[in-house]
């Protein structure tokens, strides 16, 4: 039985991170995930029963090994899977960080309902990582199995309590990248205050291999990269 305050399940560690969040960074691949993305790289995060578990204070430890390199503009990030589905666990780690002076970012789809302990998570946390699946709903429900009402709730409540958050939009043609919803999309941007940085990530198939080794078939066997210039007109659209 897993004491979810002092333990968490996590699925594997990156200790120089560089493109989940600012400078360099700790990261924490946490193990379980809400949503069944077609496109997902981390399939074999999904199972919330599976990878290891691990103390709080062992993984306190293993941040503070590289606190020379996290701390001049860098600190932790924690991504998954889902981490918003073990808030106790991130209470915790994140009042340590707070002790050590570590920024902390959370990667998220933020596809939960917004409860009392994630609202303290919220609270501690210095950046969030927000993986709008797609703008539309219809579409979102496709991609991921799930409305987007919770994620775009969630980047509203950030925006209204002064949290500074990066929206990601991963481009896949013929699901994320039509004009309508892009423009869609901008305009929500633009609704929000605490935007700080707007990133397309372009779709790959590198997780394939995941699936692969599963046993499950991949959903989208048959969806190719977005070229260059689709990644640059999607950027133009947005205005990034």
């Amino acid at each position: 039985m897993i004491d979810v305050k002092n333990q968490m399940r996590i699925h594997s560690f990156e200790t120089l991170g560089a493109v989940d969040g600012p400078g360099i960074r700790f990261v924490i691949f946490t193990q379980g995930c809400n949503l069944r993305c077609k496109y997902c790289q981390n399939r074999d995060t999904w199972d919330g029963r599976s990878g290891t578990i691990y103390d709080i204070k062992d993984v306190v430890k293993k941040i503070e090994r590289y606190t020379a390199y996290i701390q001049n503009g860098g600190g932790i990030t924690v991504s998954g899977g889902e981490p918003l589905l073990q808030p106790d666990a991130l209470i915790t780690l994140f009042k340590e960080m707070k002790k050590r002076n570590i920024k902390v970012a959370v990667d998220t789809s933020g596809n939960l309902p917004i409860t009392d302990k994630i609202k303290e998570v919220i609270e501690l946390t210095d950046l969030f990582l927000l993986d709008i699946k797609c703008i539309n709903d219809k579409i979102c429900k496709d991609l991921v199995g799930f409305s987007n009402k919770y994620e775009l709730e969630f980047a509203k409540y950030l925006s209204d309590n002064g949290k500074e958050m990066w929206i990601r939009q991963v481009l896949i043609p013929g699901f994320t990248d039509k004009e309508e919803d892009l423009l869609e999309l901008k305009k929500f941007i633009d609704s929000l205050k605490t935007v700080t940085k707007v990133e397309i990530l372009p779709y790959h198939n590198l997780g394939k291999f995941k699936w692969e080794e599963l046993h499950v078939p991949y959903e989208f066997e048959n969806v190719r990269v977005p070229t260059n210039d689709e990644v640059k007109r999607a950027k133009q659209i947005l205005g990034i």
